[in-house]
């Protein structure tokens, strides 16, 4: 273990209060509206492409007219839902494009914070890692059918993976921008990839990545997060093309 890496910081207190949502719970009525709107859009619940009208919104909820109106603009500012004028706001079309985009953004940005987190990160952070590594390869262990309870409850522990190894990066803000990537990401993993369980090759990559981040091995471990990352759009970018060869939901929304 390199025993001259920088001493732990305390988290600091600035940064996007957006990011307290993902978190804390929601202080607002638009901030719950903005949960489930955003959770829904990423499981596929909201297609690409689908109009989102306040109204059917509100019934959908619970939720008034004005905490609907304020997370679809909240949204908006994330990329996962896009306006149409007079015509309101629809879910945001899925492209080969925006795919690789998000894969190499996704790259830089969480090698970065994994790089910072070996070099801060303290014992805390270590057993942080190690134990979400566990939960996640314990439940994948006990996985026979990806359900959509299943895929839900997958797509959470391995997110929360993927948090814990950024944890200690000490920036809020390139945590910020991590998890709408990883939003982003994971919506279009689910809007293509169909599996009954967990390819084992996935384990074996998160458990080379924990070993070499709790390892202080920095090149390593970025190197091994950034191919995890690219082969997953890779194989979710072979299943968009078949689907379709340009973009899914930019046809008519009537």
């Amino acid at each position: 273990m390199n025993s001259k890496r920088s001493p732990p910081v305390a988290p600091p207190d600035w940064g996007p209060s957006s990011r307290l949502l993902r978190s804390n719970p929601p202080r607002t009525l638009a901030d719950e509206a903005l949960l489930r709107i955003r959770a829904d859009i990423v499981a596929g619940r909201l297609g690409a492409g689908e109009r989102l009208q306040p109204d059917l919104l509100e019934v959908r909820y619970g939720l008034g007219r004005s905490p609907i109106r304020e997370a679809l603009s909240r949204l908006a500012t994330e990329g996962l839902v896009h306006g149409e004028g007079q015509r309101g706001f629809a879910v945001s079309p899925l492209s080969e494009a925006e795919l690789l985009d998000i894969a190499g953004l996704r790259r830089r940005l969480s090698t970065e914070a994994l790089a910072l987190s070996i070099a801060r990160g303290d014992e805390d952070w270590e057993a942080e890692v190690i134990a979400s590594f566990h939960r996640l390869s314990r439940f994948e262990e006990r996985l026979e059918a990806m359900s959509d309870d299943a895929a839900d409850e997958w797509e959470r522990r391995n997110r929360d993976f993927h948090r814990a190894l950024e944890a200690a990066c000490g920036s809020p803000w390139l945590q910020h921008f991590c998890d709408i990537l990883y939003d982003q990401s994971e919506r279009y993993r689910r809007a293509f990839v169909r599996y009954p369980a967990i390819n084992p090759a996935i384990r074996a990559q998160h458990e080379a990545i924990m070993a070499a981040a709790i390892g202080r091995d920095a090149a390593r471990a970025t190197g091994l997060l950034g191919d995890h990352i690219m082969q997953g759009a890779e194989a979710t970018l072979a299943l968009l093309r078949a689907a379709s060869p340009t973009s899914i939901g930019t046809g008519d929304r009537a």
